[in-house]
């Protein structure tokens, strides 16, 4: 009776030690049959250019008429540009130029957006995608697949972009007003807005643009009916990789009997975010 003690703490032991090995095991087991779940890819972009010297100055030359005939010192205040206002020059930087001729009123303004996606089942190109898609919604126009509610992020993310368009005044100034609401668009229609000129080169619809960085659309957006200022603005939107870009150019004559060339100001945007977005891809 003096050796049962011993005899059961050493089968104790022993049972203690295979119960130790098998939950080392199946804690293996467990891990090996568990999905591996890989980060998605970073977007190509993990900076952003100097908006203000992203165009040329004879690219300037030619989109601000008048500009170049200016005085020394006030012609290269017009050609430096406006930058706006930002909070995160690593995520959204801009630029705005004006000039002021005595025919009419030019301005134009560079808008670019790193997207980055902090979820790491979301590549930073697909919520770049999701940004853009949104601007082509609202632009009224949808050859991008509709996306689903906005999640939290989105919402921080809309949120984020209304307070600085809000704190920006540069930026408005480039057009004369904030980005345009979807019932300011012209839809894809072939007419023209109300007020707007029926001359053949203003029937230049809102639309989808080919071979532009890999989505992107046109929006053209004549005078509002209730206005009798002639003032025509046109916004070119592209993404590129986890990059959105906006171009906005407009014009407003001096007399309000002249009608901006539409299709002028839409050949010009378009020329200049090709080269944008030939400049993104060195």
């Amino acid at each position: 009776m003096a050796y049962v003690p011993g005899v059961a703490l050493l089968a104790a032991l022993v049972v203690g030690c295979s119960a130790g090995d098998d939950g080392n095991a199946n804690g293996a087991d467990s891990k090996a049959g568990s999905p591996t779940v890989s980060p998605a890819p970073p977007g190509k972009y993990l900076t952003l250019p100097a908006p203000c010297r992203a165009v040329p100055r004879s690219t300037l030359k030619d989109l601000l008429p008048g500009a170049a005939e200016l005085p020394g010192d006030q012609q290269d205040k017009v050609f430096r540009g406006s930058a706006a206002v930002t909070y995160d020059t690593d995520r959204k930087v801009g630029c705005s130029w004006k000039s002021d001729a005595p025919s009419a009123t030019r301005s134009l303004s560079i808008d670019f957006e790193r997207v980055v996606s902090y979820d790491p089942a979301v590549s930073d190109d697909d919520r770049a995608d999701t940004v853009y898609a949104k601007k082509e919604k609202a632009a009224g126009l949808s050859s991008s697949a509709t996306s689903g509610p906005p999640d939290e992020e989105d919402k921080k993310s809309e949120e984020s972009e209304e307070s600085e368009k809000a704190k920006d005044p540069a930026d408005a100034d480039a057009t004369g007003s904030a980005d345009p609401s979807p019932s300011e668009s012209s839809g894809g229609s072939t007419d023209g807005a109300p007020g707007s000129s029926s001359s053949p080169e203003e029937a230049l619809p809102s639309r989808i643009l080919d071979n532009l960085g890999d989505a992107a659309f046109l929006q053209d957006l004549p005078k509002k009916a209730d206005s009798t200022a002639q003032h025509h603005t046109v916004s070119v939107v592209f993404r590129t990789s986890n990059v959105v870009v906006t171009v906005r150019y407009a014009e407003q004559p001096a007399l309000i009997t002249q009608v901006p060339d539409g299709r002028e100001l839409q050949e010009k945007a378009q020329a200049l975010a090709r080269k944008l977005a030939e400049t993104l891809s060195e």
